[in-house]
């Protein structure tokens, strides 16, 4: 199959997260040991595949999640 051309790169979902949860995923961007590791070495086709793995374990997680958890932030609030 041809790869269609991309006139901006694929960022990185990266959000400065950088821990393990117990399934190996990391807890920022969802993505496994190997996939954060080699995504500078894979095109843009592997890493919007890669997106759309991440969308589903994070929609995967979201529905795990009882409705009434709400997710606190680690720094307390000022108000």
């Amino acid at each position: 199959m041809a790869e269609q051309l991309e006139f901006f790169p694929v960022p990185s979902p990266c959000r400065g997260i950088c821990q393990a949860d117990a399934r190996g995923y990391c807890r920022g961007c969802l993505r496994s040991r190997e996939e954060r590791f080699n995504w500078n070495s894979f095109s843009d086709a592997q890493k919007r595949d890669v997106l759309r793995l991440c969308r589903q374990r994070y929609l995967r997680q979201q529905r795990a999640q009882p409705a009434s958890a709400v997710d606190e932030p680690d720094q307390p609030t000022l108000f």
